[in-house]
């Protein structure tokens, strides 16, 4: 990888720790800021140049959400750049770590996933001489404050980045508030200080994103949600389903007895997902509940003439799923991650990826209706009210369109 300049910021990052910086007696670096604004590689660099120039022999943790996310979005991008740099790199994936080497010199570099409360228990009983957490935010509490306590190698340093989440968010207010009096430098980016950004893809980042997740990841601020949702969607998002035939075909689904059920029958063609029907029903309106049976009946006749590629399912209808499974359609458990179905789903929206036609009034009316909760603060979760036709097609989203990892599709023939 060739770099032709870096910003201001981004020096900053590279040499606070050096023997000429002002900085250099600091035991910590916080960056925040937008998203793709240049922190997290100028970081990594930062973090293996200070440790190869400081120790020798010495263990380092680098810490990321999950270990997969840690290689894929860290990892994966720093060590080719370290190689380039000339320092000798060995990865051992099998044991979670690598060795970097320059001259007489070399140290060992531990990955650690920080995804739940029992992740602290992986990372006890090490020593450490630094850590880096990379989206320190959407880490426990408990696992991060685990990582901090190993460093107690004498010159050892913390190294924190992430994006702005909630203004009552932990690490906000005993981080981000509290950095001065916990001797760490604070460096906030914004997509401006990313110099290999072109000003179109700074464009294309703006239009990305509205409402909260606009102020957060462009603007890098730590706000509440509040509001609707989806509050850029009007008429101009519904459409006419297009003529001729469709490439394939999905269905996503909200199961519900009490609460309403919601269907969408989905087609895809030249790359754009039509949400083209639906079936929305609503008990406590029409007075009657509906059996597992009954639905997956209503389910069959929604998909009448097609044979849709797969059906996903709110991974919590047990019931639901075997009475699938009993008529022989194997249905996929969707993902259920709320924030990230949310963005995403907004993303293609916004981009045109998924479309919404006319005739499936339940989804648009959610739509307009669809809000967060404010009357919990700290906590980024939408009302559980007109959330039936939102969250099956978020689960459409995350788990047909644009999955996290790849799994396999379960497909089943409608009754035709």
């Amino acid at each position: 990888m060739k770099f032709s300049a870096f910003s201001e910021k981004q020096v900053l990052t590279l040499s606070w720790w050096s023997d000429s910086s002002p900085y250099e007696g600091y035991e910590a670096l916080i960056c925040d800021g937008a998203v793709r604004s240049g922190k997290t590689l100028c970081m990594g660099i930062s973090f293996i140049c200070w440790a190869m120039r400081r120790f020798d022999k010495m263990s380092f943790g680098l810490c990321g959400k999950t270990i997969a996310s840690l290689r894929r979005n860290v990892v994966s991008v720093l060590l080719p750049v370290m190689r380039d740099l000339g320092f000798h790199c060995k990865e051992k994936a099998s044991a979670n770590m690598f060795t970097v080497s320059f001259g007489e010199r070399e140290n060992t570099f531990y990955l650690f996933g920080g995804k739940d409360e029992g992740s602290p228990a992986l990372i006890q009983g090490i020593t450490l001489a630094g850590v880096l957490l990379d989206e320190a935010a959407l880490m426990p509490r408990s696992f991060v404050e685990q990582a901090c306590a190993r460093c107690s190698v004498p010159g050892s340093k913390l190294w924190f980045n992430c994006n702005p989440e909630g203004p009552e968010h932990w690490f906000y207010q005993e981080w981000v508030k509290k950095a001065s009096q916990r001797g760490a430098l604070y460096i906030h980016f914004a997509l401006e200080d990313n110099p290999s950004l072109s000003r179109a893809i700074i464009a294309r980042y703006r239009q990305m994103y509205s409402g909260v997740f606009y102020r957060r990841f462009v603007l890098g601020q730590w706000v509440a949600p509040e509001g609707r949702v989806y509050d850029f969607f009007d008429e101009s998002y519904v459409k006419d389903a297009p003529e001729g035939g469709f490439e394939e075909y999905a269905v996503s689904c909200d199961y519900g007895t009490a609460n309403p059920a919601s269907f969408g029958l989905w087609a895809r063609k030249a790359g754009v997902w039509y949400r083209i029907r639906e079936y929305y029903y609503s008990s406590k309106e029409e007075g009657k509940q509906k059996t597992d049976a009954e639905y997956v009946g209503q389910l069959k006749k929604l998909c009448a003439g097609v044979s849709p590629k797969v059906v996903v399912v709110d991974p919590s209808a047990a019931s639901f799923i075997e009475a699938l499974r009993r008529e022989g359609i194997r249905a996929l458990k969707a993902d259920n991650n709320v924030l990230r179905g949310i963005r995403l789903t907004a993303d293609l929206l916004k981009r045109g990826e998924i479309v919404i036609c006319r005739g499936c009034a339940g989804a648009i009316r959610e739509f307009s209706l669809y809000s967060w909760d404010d009357r919990k603060p700290g906590e980024d979760a939408p009302r559980k009210i007109f959330d039936h036709a939102m969250d099956e097609i978020r689960y459409f989203a995350a788990t047909v369109v644009r999955p996290e990892k790849v799994s396999g599709f379960a497909a089943f023939s409608a009754e035709r």
